[in-house]
């Protein structure tokens, strides 16, 4: 099985592709292209990969892009891919929290598709005003927030969506890490002084950069909209400006006559011993699941009342949303970079019923502009949260 539909019979053309940000030693701007061309779906054409002009011609240079079409900026390629009969038809960012709201709106504002990195922007306000800009240009709006891509989280999503955990009642996320247990943006290493910048993060540190991935993947799975959260929020390494550790209690919108669920969500950067330790759990009224990224191949299933049960990638319990986005039979390991690539995949099938006039078939699932604005908004809400000494808030 793979993500592409059995009713095609002819070959989409590849989707002319622009990038800005990921030029050289950007590690996000080479996952991009690598998911970007895993089920050839796309052709990087153009970029603006450098806030340098000279880094950005070296990047383009490195990666084979016409000189014509390297540029010095994100506005500068905008206005001239536009004018190109052969222009870029969707463009990926892939930046610092910072830039992604003007980038994103000068290609939407020229009826150009976007697929942006998380989150969405680095404050609340820009996120409203990107959206609207999204709404108007009748461009798609693709979030990446990949690990909604795993076979095994659509598995979780399509059995709760089934009703086989019941009634929800608790919901369980965590993103752990260890590599800013020491003070390594001091040592002026790239992607750590960033990250921890607020002027090129937003208010939220480890809310931002890893949190709205643990908090997306918890509503993505268990289909429910965030109502409150209360937060404690730390800076552990004496001089960091954003928070390095979160624990977050969710309270969740009912459903019907069903009482709310409720949630709890922890992200850390300074957590030794773990590497990347994205985990969900979901518990109802007739069973309970549980999927880990580092083994995502796998999703264990337990009804209530009976032995937990391995539902594997490709094997027998395994359903339709999980076998659609998987490419190589059971048994062999898929991960990160396929995740990444089944999101850009589903973008292109989004592209190309766009471009006919056609409505996206309904089993292509991708994260949109309303899924980014939640994000900035639950990072808001946890630093507000915080500061009112863990006092519960809206989202």
């Amino acid at each position: 099985m793979t993500i592409e539909s059995k009713d095609e019979q002819t070959r989409e053309p590849r989707i002319r592709l622009g990038m800005v940000g990921g030029g050289a030693g950007a590690f996000i701007g080479a996952v991009h292209r690598m998911a970007a061309r895993l089920d050839d779906k796309f052709e990087l054409v153009a970029g603006a990969l450098s806030s340098t002009p000279e880094k950005a011609v070296a990047s383009g240079r490195e990666l084979g892009l016409d000189p014509s079409r390297t540029y010095s900026s994100y506005r500068e390629m905008a206005i001239r891919e536009a004018k190109l009969k052969n222009g870029i038809e969707a463009v990926s960012i892939v930046t610092p929290n910072h830039v992604h709201y003007d980038a994103a709106k000068e290609f939407l504002k020229r009826g150009m598709h976007v697929i942006c990195d998380k989150p969405l922007t680095s404050n609340l306000a820009d996120a409203k005003k990107l959206k609207k800009v999204a709404d108007e240009s009748g461009a798609l709006f693709v979030l990446t927030h990949n690990y909604t891509g795993y076979p095994m989280v659509r598995q979780a999503r399509e059995m709760i969506a089934n009703g086989e955990l019941g009634d929800i009642r608790v919901v369980q996320a965590e993103y752990p890490q260890d590599w800013l247990t020491e003070a390594v943006e001091q040592t002026g290493q790239k992607q750590a002084a960033w990250r921890t910048d607020p002027a090129q993060s937003g208010v939220g540190g480890s809310t931002g950069d890893i949190g709205t991935h643990a908090y997306n993947l918890a509503s993505f799975v268990s289909g429910l909209e965030l109502d409150s959260l209360a937060a404690d929020l730390d800076s552990f390494v004496p001089g960091r400006r954003l928070d390095d550790n979160a624990h977050v209690m969710l309270r969740f919108k009912a459903k019907s006559s069903e009482k709310p669920a409720k949630g709890m969500l922890w992200c850390s950067q300074v957590a030794p011993g773990h590497e990347n330790g994205l985990k969900v759990r979901v518990y109802g009224t007739k069973g309970g699941i549980e999927w880990v990224q580092a083994d995502p191949n796998y999703l264990w299933f337990t009804p209530f009342g009976e032995p937990k049960r391995l539902i594997t990638r490709g094997g027998a319990g395994a359903g339709a949303a999980a076998a659609r986005v998987s490419r190589v039979p059971s048994g062999h390991p898929e991960g990160y970079l396929e995740a990444f690539a089944t999101i850009y995949t589903e973008a292109a099938h989004a592209i190309h019923a766009a471009k006919k006039g056609k409505a996206v078939d309904k089993a292509v699932i991708y994260p949109t502009v309303d899924d980014g604005v939640k994000g900035v908004a639950f990072v808001e809400a946890c630093v507000a949260s915080s500061k009112r000494n863990g006092a519960w808030v809206k989202v």
